[in-house]
């Protein structure tokens, strides 16, 4: 770096309370990364950027030594114990305690020993006390990995003399407690009485042009596209948002300028001699660039240099001065990023395309550790039944990834493979399909273009694998024997309970190997017993049935023939449940204590065994077959309902309150499957009428067989989370016995490591400091709103074409259709199951579904889902019920909102909103 800018030397000297000798200033040269408690996000990174030899501005840092120290008569303890039982939403309050600390925090007079400090370091920077300075906040909650808190602190630029800095510190420890801090922190769950504030001193660069650079497009997410926001003047008018600029993007890796869009930059903010800044308006728009391309290029190959030191890419602020100086005076982490796998490609050249299984099956949540060496074990099974190349087993295929404690599956392979990307844009279109024409579009991009084409090595290695495997004949037993079909997965459930209870008396590490072996090998038993079903006969007579009819069948038609499908796991549960509420409703003493009684306590009682009777051993019964179910059930890592009850008691209660008949489950359970055989006996008229005897036959068998064998879908699911439950049963020991030796801190630790790590833990390795980290980036992960359906390695989130408005109604939203019918009601937006309540006819709104959430749709009029395909959970669900439903809606939850009244149609995918006065 050094050879980039000759680099301000400084005088090695620190700054110290003659009472505490702790510091309370130190230059920027003392600082690193490592000090982030005493010197703040910003300076911290100052100090870093300096030590590296990057053109950092000299200066120094008033330390939180000095914050303690000055504020510690501003008596605001008060205001922080106010603060820490106020509620994030409570905007009023909080306003009103920030207002009071701020007041405080003013009215103290800075100590003297702090002003001499600031005198002392100022002297070293200009010894004439003349040198215009900024003065920029720098607190401890801030430019930290997962938040930037950019701008919610206060900066003063060209301060001149120690009378005005002293006056800019005060402000500064004064902005730690403005409005938006304080709701920016509440908002992100960081304790009010941990942060402290820093300020940074930094010499003021008489800046000609400033402004931003980010060295990965944060609109797009693409990394190595470096993105320059620049206006004549300080960068304060960029920075602020006051100005226009001119802003280019350019290919980090190439140079070209890939698009270059030349601001109005009739805001100019310049320094004033003597100090402060002012604001010139321009008359005239300058219609050339404020950059030249020269200046262009150095700045990307500063932010190319600034990432490579960091590993991560930069939002960085910068200023060239009136002799031509690159001058670097800021650089944070880009935190809105969304992360990419380790070992993604790091050219654009090499593109990889990763699919989100989070995403494909509703959980937006993060997973647990243990919960990814699970679907690990799923992805090795799976490879061994098809015979391919597998690697470490826990490790799980080479397509699976993880970022964000999310998992992707790397897809690229099958884009670039003619019947691959045949067959993953049919999956999307039916299982996730919004995901379908992002995959089509990218079929165009050059760098995914055929690898492949001729389909024989696809269909050979098919049959070399479905042959010995038997797949042939349980297909053909589906077809004609569905019963036998049934029974034979049915009886996948006793094999997987004896495997489990075989293990009950053995060691720790026994334990680890019986896991292991439970996903190992059953995982590719439940897709031998399962596809040939799923796939073959329910999908595969569907397509045949949609043939024979022709046009005269829609897609609404065939959905009626998929509702109230029988031996559909979920569904029994759903009903059995209902059918214990109304138990619980003839019995008007359980009823009143359920509706009376929180829920939290009604489960330690049922933990304790005291409840009522008739709530006890049915809630006993219920949980004894589906206990092993839960919200986000796919992670092995989070509670069953078995160990802990209180999302259903809190479904019971709900069910409790549904007084109209006609909305009774099992009422629209019939109504359902009542409709679906009329439609069944009306498809095989209508293929009777086109003149063919046999046509109407093939038309009844297929259609009466997918009704025989279509409620099986969710068989394999319920059987692979009952796995789940199994392995955490065998965990739960090997937890306690790691936490009675001190290798984790409490027994539920133990889905904070692997399968791998907890062998380790056995062995005598301390896991408590990592498990600590993992659940701190957990907490902050369950905050990440948006998680990509599909990433692409350089970056890039790509977006399906057709989530715009629909063409049917002016502000219409779209999506795919999943069961007919048209419904008006009120919607209530859900992120989240647990505790949520639905009023009987209100539309469900919500991101994705699971079985955990399917108890709500016993009392809802419709369905919407921003993810899903029309075999999705919920849509089929949906369909079970008789509720119209729409799935794959772009941005539901935010274009939606509580209480408004919409109207779904769920033959066309339409939804539209009533307007504000209809609403009101």
């Amino acid at each position: 770096m050094k050879d980039m800018q000759k680099q301000e030397t400084q005088t090695d000297k620190s700054w110290t309370s003659d009472t505490t000798l702790t510091p309370l200033v130190l230059p920027f040269h003392e600082i690193n990364a490592s000090m982030l408690s005493q010197v703040g996000g910003k300076a911290a990174n100052l100090g870093e950027l300096t030590h590296a030899g990057f053109p950092v501005p000299s200066g120094f840092c008033l330390t939180t030594q000095a914050y303690t120290h000055a504020t510690s008569g501003a008596e605001l303890e008060s205001v922080l114990d106010q603060l820490a039982t106020t509620q994030a939403d409570d905007a009023a309050h909080l306003e009103i305690c920030a207002a009071t600390a701020r007041n405080r925090l003013l009215a103290v007079p800075i100590p003297t020993d702090i002003v001499e400090a600031i005198t002392r370091a100022y002297h070293e920077l200009a010894p004439d006390d003349l040198l215009p300075v900024a003065v920029r906040s720098s607190a401890t909650a801030e430019d930290l990995p997962f938040a930037s808190f950019a701008g919610q602190q206060d900066t003063y630029l060209n301060i001149v003399g120690i009378e005005a800095i002293l006056d800019a510190v005060q402000h500064c420890w004064a902005s730690l407690w403005t409005d938006r801090a304080v709701s920016y922190r509440a908002s992100n769950t960081i304790d009010h009485h941990t942060v402290r504030l820093a300020v940074v001193i930094q010499r003021m660069v008489d800046a000609q042009v400033a402004g931003v650079l980010f060295t990965a497009n944060p609109l797009t997410g693409r990394r190595r596209q470096a993105v320059i926001d620049a206006n004549p003047g300080l960068g304060d008018a960029v920075v602020s948002g006051a100005v226009n600029p001119d802003h280019f993007v350019v290919n980090a890796e190439t140079g070209e300028i890939v698009e270059r869009r030349l601001g109005d930059k009739r805001v100019v903010i310049r320094s004033i001699p003597g100090g402060g800044t002012q604001r010139v308006e321009m008359i005239e728009q300058k219609s050339t660039s404020c950059l030249t391309e020269e200046q262009i290029q150095d700045l990307v190959r500063l932010g190319i240099q600034v990432e490579a030191h960091y590993g991560a890419p930069q939002d960085t602020e910068w200023a060239i001065d009136s002799d031509g100086r690159l001058w670097l005076t800021q650089a944070r982490p880009i935190t809105t990023l969304f992360p990419l796998p380790v070992g993604a490609p790091t050219t654009d050249q090499d593109l990889r395309v990763y699919f989100s299984a989070n995403v494909a099956q509703g959980v937006y949540r993060p997973l647990t550790p243990m919960g990814i060496a699970a679907f690990r074990l799923v992805g090795s099974s799976g490879a061994i039944f098809f015979k391919l190349p597998t690697r470490d087993i826990q490790a799980g295929p080479a397509i699976f990834h993880e970022a964000a404690q999310r998992l992707f599956i790397d897809v690229t392979i099958a884009l670039r493979s003619a019947i691959g990307r045949s067959l993953l844009v049919q999956a999307a279109s039916v299982m996730e399909a919004r995901s379908a024409p992002i995959f089509q579009r990218l079929a165009s991009d050059p760098r995914l273009s055929l690898t492949s084409t001729s389909r024989w090595p696809f269909i050979r290695k098919l049959i070399t694998v479905m042959v010995p495997a038997g797949i042939p004949y349980r297909l053909l037993e589906a077809l004609f024997r569905p019963a036998a079909a049934r029974e034979r997965i049915w009886r996948l459930r006793d094999r997987l309970e004896t495997q489990a209870k075989i293990a009950a008396n053995a060691s720790a590490s026994e334990r680890l190997t019986v896991v292991e072996r439970l996903f190992i090998e059953n995982a590719g038993l439940l897709f031998l017993h399962s596809m040939p079903i799923i796939m073959g006969a329910g999908l595969g007579l569907q397509v045949i049935a949609r043939k024979l009819l022709g046009e005269r069948a829609t897609p609404d038609k065939i959905q009626t023939v998929l509702r109230g499908l029988p031996y559909n796991v979920t569904t029994e549960m759903d009903l059995e449940l209902w059918k214990l509420a109304q138990q619980i409703r003839a019995d008007a003493t359980t009823a009143r204590l359920m509706l009376e009684t929180p829920l939290v306590q009604l489960a330690r009682e049922y933990q304790a065994g005291t409840l009522p009777a008739t709530l006890q051993q049915g809630l006993a019964h219920f949980l004894h077959i589906y206990g092993h179910r839960a919200v986000a059930e796919i992670d092995m890592g989070l509670p069953r309902w078995s160990e802990d009850p209180t999302h259903i008691l809190g479904v019971l209660t709900n069910y409790l309150q549904l007084e109209k008949p006609e909305l009774a489950p099992d009422v629209q359970f019939q109504r359902a499957m009542h409709e679906a055989e009329e439609m069944v006996i009306e498809l095989t008229r209508r293929a009777r009428k086109r003149g063919s005897w046999l046509r109407s036959k093939l038309v009844h068998y297929s259609l009466s067989q997918v009704r025989a064998l279509g409620g099986l879908r969710e068989q394999p699911k319920s059987y692979m989370v009952l796995m789940m439950a199994n392995a955490r049963h065998l965990l739960w020991p090997v937890g306690e016995e790691l936490a009675q030796t001190g290798r984790l801190e409490s027994a539920e630790d133990i889905f904070f490591i692997n399968l791998a790590e907890a062998r380790q833990a056995l062995a005598g390795k301390d896991f408590r400091a990592v498990v600590r980290e993992r659940r701190a980036n957990y907490n902050y992960e369950l905050k990440r709103r948006h998680i990509p359906r599909i990433l692409l390695s350089d970056g890039t989130e790509p977006e399906a074409e057709h989530h715009a408005l629909a063409d049917t109604a002016e502000g219409a939203l779209t999506g795919t259709p999943a069961s007919a019918g048209v419904v008006t009601a009120k919607a209530r937006v859900i992120m989240d199951p647990i505790g949520a309540r639905l009023e009987p006819g209100e539309i469900l709104v919500a991101p994705s579904t699971d079985p955990g959430w399917t108890p709500l749709f016993l009392t809802a009029g419709g369905l919407v889902m921003e993810m899903g395909g029309p075999m999705s959970h919920g849509a089929v669900v949906a369909r079970e019920y008789g509720i119209p439903a729409i799935v794959g809606v772009h941005r539901a939850t935010e274009s939606i909102t509580t209480g408004q009244r919409i109207t779904i149609d769920g033959s066309r995918g339409v939804i539209v909103i009533e307007s504000e006065e209809h609403n009101n």
